[in-house]
């Protein structure tokens, strides 16, 4: 039965797989190219283990203050607090350090899988391969990044376009818009009046707050 379990979750994300090893080595590249070895991309892609927050803090570590490090942190990462509050009752059986590891490794892709399932050891198994492809390529990249010449330039712009193509799809894919419209607008208007360097932090806050407003007539949809 275990055998089955597992054979079943390395089946459904090998399009994770895929993804992850792709943007997972494009990290690893990238914070090569800034001095970091893979030991710091094994490290990052362990204890942080969000793509967009890994590309971000790249450059974050060379010229912002602890503080906006931790706000755009905790803006860029809290989705995954609500993917981990909708799993709560679904993981209540589930105790000790297993529970806190497969809320921790909810990120999106992995959320898409286990939140159809109420297998227990399906869940750990696909929270556990997908985190693994995204160390592989993290590490894969760093290393190749020391050992081989390389020119990085747009690799910094593979999460941008990941993020664009999922638009895309849920925008052609769903008949409700409203999400997609306040985070663009939002995004927009901050970047006008906060500038490249600042509008991250406040266009993040309210998106938050644009959506927590819209959450009934979304939820409804």
């Amino acid at each position: 039965m275990r055998d089955s379990t597992i054979t079943r979750a390395l089946h459904d994300t090998l399009p994770v797989m895929t993804g992850y090893l792709v943007l997972g080595m494009g990290f690893g590249l990238l914070l090569s190219t800034r001095g970091y070895n893979a030991l710091w991309a094994f490290a990052m892609s362990v204890m942080i283990y969000s793509g967009t927050m890994q590309f971000a803090a790249i450059d974050l570590f060379a010229s912002a203050s602890l503080v906006t490090t931790g706000l755009t942190a905790s803006m860029i990462s809290a989705r995954h607090l609500f993917y981990g509050l909708s799993m709560l009752e679904r993981y209540r059986n589930i105790h000790g350090l297993r529970k806190i590891y497969m809320i921790y490794a909810l990120t999106d892709e992995t959320y898409s899988l286990v939140c159809e399932s109420d297998d227990e050891n399906y869940c750990f198994w696909v929270s556990l391969l997908d985190h693994s492809y995204w160390i592989a390529g993290s590490v894969i990249g760093g290393v190749l990044g020391q050992v081989l010449p390389f020119d990085s330039r747009g690799i910094d712009f593979a999460l941008t376009a990941l993020f664009v193509s999922i638009c895309v799809e849920q925008w052609l894919n769903s008949s409700e818009h409203s999400p997609a419209v306040i985070g663009f607008a939002v995004s927009v208007m901050c970047l006008v009046i906060f500038g490249a360097d600042n509008f991250l932090i406040p266009s993040m806050l309210l998106i938050t707050i644009g959506l927590f407003m819209m959450r009934g007539r979304i939820e409804n949809v």
